[in-house]
């Protein structure tokens, strides 16, 4: 995955919070994946349509007091694992 990508919430993916962590579940896997509080705000930047991965690191960099490198890192890590799981997909797309 890299930094241009486009990324978007699969269809068959429920989320729901629980116990302050947000819980995702592939209804087609059964497979469950919490959430901290980064990642669920990535994944309510996905929900709200699609973003290439620097696009939600520009808006993470706005938001958070890290090192933007540190971010693009940490999110290209959690989305790697979200579309290994089934539960994002990404595209080739646009740059930053």
């Amino acid at each position: 995955m890299e930094a241009g990508d486009v990324v978007r919430v699969s269809e068959d993916v429920v989320a729901r919070e629980v116990g302050g962590e947000l819980v995702l579940m592939h209804l087609d896997s059964g497979i469950y994946f919490g959430l901290n509080a980064v990642g669920t705000r990535v994944w309510e930047l996905l929900t709200k349509g699609e973003h290439s991965i620097a696009e939600i690191c520009a808006i993470m960099s706005g938001e958070f007091d890290a090192d933007p490198a540190v971010i693009e890192a940490d999110v290209l890590a959690l989305a790697g694992e979200l579309a290994d799981h089934g539960l994002i997909t990404a595209s080739e797309g646009r740059s930053g």
